[in-house]
């Protein structure tokens, strides 16, 4: 699966595609705009990759505090949230 089509199957099924790491179940549930699932399953990968996650939805959430600390946390440089689509596909890049 490519990032655009995980981006497609979030704008328009109902539920993720069936085989998803938690990653990219993440990913599809920040598109979907579920919030409060994705938080949930990011906090459970406790990994790099999880905190980058967590970084990126706490971007999202306008907590840029909280962001800073798990972009720290994950080893990645801070993003504004002008970057959060771009960063949703460099993180699609990476996990799928």
């Amino acid at each position: 699966m490519t990032p655009s089509e995980l981006l497609k199957s979030a704008l328009s099924d109902a539920a993720p595609p069936a085989g998803l790491s938690p990653e990219a179940k993440t990913l599809w549930l920040i598109k979907k705009g579920d919030w409060d699932a994705a938080h949930l399953i990011a906090q459970d990968i406790e990994t790099p990759m999880g905190s980058w996650l967590h970084a990126l939805l706490h971007l999202i959430e306008g907590d840029l505090a909280n962001a800073r600390y798990w972009f720290a946390e994950a080893g990645r440089p801070v993003r504004k949230p002008a970057q959060i689509n771009e960063l949703w596909e460099e993180i699609a890049a990476e996990v799928l």
